[in-house]
């Protein structure tokens, strides 16, 4: 198996980062212990070399070693594990993390610490084991009868599979190791450790290495067959009366008191035709959803149609009555507008419109809600509506007794019917992109609106509309939370209309009405407006993933609050540590306009991430190892460097 091509340098600045040492247990290995030595110094100096007793040469050439190598040394050998613990307990007093063991004989290829170093930083607090390919190695019948019988013995003491449990390349979290006195002296020493950390829950990854082994006649072993194998046996028996009694207890109560059985995705609710949904259903979503399909339904189609055909039956339909029946559609709209639930509705500068004279209305289209914001604005508003509401079998009486019309409708047979509306004093409300938008961008606007306007001399009128898109998506049927801001712009003159080309006008109104929503953009859209929204991105996906982002969002560093409220004129934002991605999916929706790259070794909450529903196109999610990985600090405009946060 070829080993990961990185840079040596790579791998120490790594290896220092996370405070990784290499310990070197060797027992009359001197043919050997220099090569290994000076092979593992080409990727760290963090070597401790444990002599434990060597009657060869191996004193001397410690005595050769650079100074940087840490040396424990003791007199009499005591056997592999005792080294090992000799190892760990220096490691300890030196400040490390993770200690790697590597055997002196020539088996281990320090070459391989790369893949080791890489599956550490992916895999914070696990145990890394180097799984050897021993297909094609001159291995004797007795040593491959002893792998695979450790590796049964192994799965029935801890209800878990490993291919290799006889491996001596071994990466050990310090922290989580068991006591030291639990260990004894000999080569059962590392088995006992498997089984322990398993016991202890500790995550077992194993990692793909080269092995080699010398003929047969050249080998050298410590190995004793009838001690240390008879030692191995009883061992085993001893290990799993403690699978029964300590191994199975403390693994079922782990799983409780974690409440493990609820930290699953609850998919019904988080995926769509197995793809993740930008946003789960919750039950505030359902409950304000069906609050308000209910009320629409009630009060449009039990209450308003019947109503309205009663009303219009009755008595002459006058312009008065006609009038009258605008009102009360305004007034309905306003308050339906004004009680969203789970949402806020705002209207910036409408009050300062003039609709005692006719104008042509045009507003970006977002949502279904457009329509009773703009209704709210006042009572002589007459909408050009898609042929689905026209023919509307519910709600249609409704749009027929208002006079609305469709954009269908002939040009011969529409324009005498809007020359008597704004004749009346009647406004025309149009969509000039014809269709909602799926991300709440504003379309192409057709031209159909501004030749209407010349035609009858009526000045044209934008305004822009922003957070319907977000409370009620087209690709969504669920309500969100959010705000709803709608916002007059100044008109164009009839003078203007005049003389200015429709298309070129119709250009002209798109670019300022997306100007506008820009800087609406930038004014409204900050971190309270966008909390909801990261909520329902890791909702239902697990307890500890939901409290995770929870978490994250009661501290968000200040440098992330700045930029999302803020949006300062930046090109491009380093994220350090990203997690799950909270805080990177925050400033990249936030500021659409600053390229965001989230940087998180660890794989579990990379692969979080990156599977999050709804990620915009400005949020690249990256998962380095080593730190050429995370790119030059002067190719961002800033780094925001978020503290490690293994738990989710």
């Amino acid at each position: 198996m070829p080993a990961i091509d990185v840079n040596p340098e790579q791998v120490k600045a790594t290896m220092e980062r996370e405070s990784i040492c290499v310990v070197l247990p060797t027992f009359n290995n001197a043919a050997m212990l220099l090569e290994v030595v000076n092979a593992t110094l080409r990727y760290t100096n963090n070597v401790i070399v444990v002599n434990d007793g060597s009657t060869d040469s191996t004193p001397e050439l410690l005595s050769q070693l650079p100074p940087e190598v840490e040396i424990v040394s003791y007199e009499r050998n005591r056997g592999k594990g005792y080294a090992l613990k000799q190892g760990f307990k220096r490691a300890r007093q030196l400040g490390y993390a993770y200690a790697i063991t590597i055997d002196t004989d020539g088996q281990h290829r320090p070459s391989d610490l790369p893949s080791i170093v890489a599956a550490i930083v992916a895999n914070p607090g696990a145990l890394i084991v180097g799984q050897r390919d021993l297909s094609g190695v001159d291995i004797n019948a007795r040593s491959s009868f002893a792998n695979k019988f450790s590796n049964f013995w192994f799965r029935l003491q801890t209800f878990r599979r490993l291919h290799d449990t006889q491996t001596g390349y071994r990466a050990y979290p310090l922290s989580k190791l068991p006591p030291m006195w639990m260990l004894s002296n000999r080569y059962e020493a590392e088995l006992l450790l498997l089984v322990a950390s398993a016991w202890r829950g500790v995550k077992l990854v194993e990692v793909p290495i080269n092995v080699y082994y010398p003929p047969q006649t050249e080998r050298v072993s410590h190995f004793r067959p009838g001690a240390d194998f008879a030692r191995i046996s009883l061992l085993n028996a001893i290990l799993c009366l403690g699978a029964l009694t300590v191994g199975l207890p403390s693994a079922l109560w782990r799983h409780l008191t974690r409440l493990t059985l609820f930290n699953f995705e609850f998919r019904p609710f988080t995926r769509k035709h197995g793809k993740m949904r930008p946003a789960a259903i919750t039950a505030g979503r359902l409950g304000r959803s069906l609050w308000g399909l209910t009320f629409f339904v009630v009060g449009s189609i039990f209450i308003m149609v019947p109503a309205t055909v009663i009303y219009f039956a009755i008595g002459r339909n006058s312009e008065r009555k006609k009038l009258r029946f605008h009102g009360v559609l305004q007034r309905i709209s306003r308050f339906m507008a004004r009680n969203l639930p789970g949402a806020k509705a705002n209207w910036q500068a409408t009050d300062k419109i003039d609709f005692n004279r006719p104008k042509m209305l045009v507003c970006n289209h977002q949502s279904h809600l457009d329509l009773i914001m703009l209704m709210a604005l006042d009572r002589r508003i007459i909408f050009l509506t898609n042929d689905w509401v026209w023919r509307n079998p519910f709600y249609g009486p409704l749009i027929h007794r208002a006079e609305f019309l469709p954009v269908t409708m002939g040009i011969d047979e529409l324009m005498p019917r809007l020359l008597d509306l704004t004749s009346r004093g009647y406004s025309i409300m149009v969509f000039p992109e014809g269709t909602r938008s799926a991300t709440g961008a504003v379309g192409r606007f057709h031209q159909g609106a501004f030749n209407i306007a010349s035609e009858l001399g009526l000045p044209v009128l934008p305004l822009t509309l922003h957070g319907a898109s977000d409370y009620l998506p087209k690709t969504d049927f669920m309500l969100r939370r959010g705000r709803l801001t709608l916002r007059a712009m100044p008109a164009m003159n009839e003078a203007e209309v005049k003389s200015t080309p429709p298309l070129k006008l119709a250009a002209a109104t798109r670019r300022a009405i997306a100007d506008e929503l820009a800087l609406m953009q930038r004014q409204i859209v900050d971190v309270d407006y966008l909390t909801p929204s990261i909520r329902y991105k890791y909702a239902w996906r697990g307890r500890n993933i939901v409290r995770a982002c929870r978490r994250r969002l009661r501290s968000l560093p200040a440098e992330v609050i700045e930029v999302v409220n803020s949006k300062p004129a930046l090109g491009s934002v380093r994220i350090v540590n990203s997690g799950i991605g909270v805080e990177a999916f925050l400033i990249a929706l936030g500021c659409p306009n600053i390229e965001v790259h989230a940087y998180e070794p660890v794989s579990q909450l990379h692969a979080i991430a990156i599977s999050t529903g709804g990620r915009p196109a400005n949020l690249h999610l990256h998962n380095p190892v080593w730190p050429d990985d995370y790119g030059c600090a002067t190719d961002f405009d800033l780094t925001i460097t978020l503290p490690h946060n293994y738990e989710i």
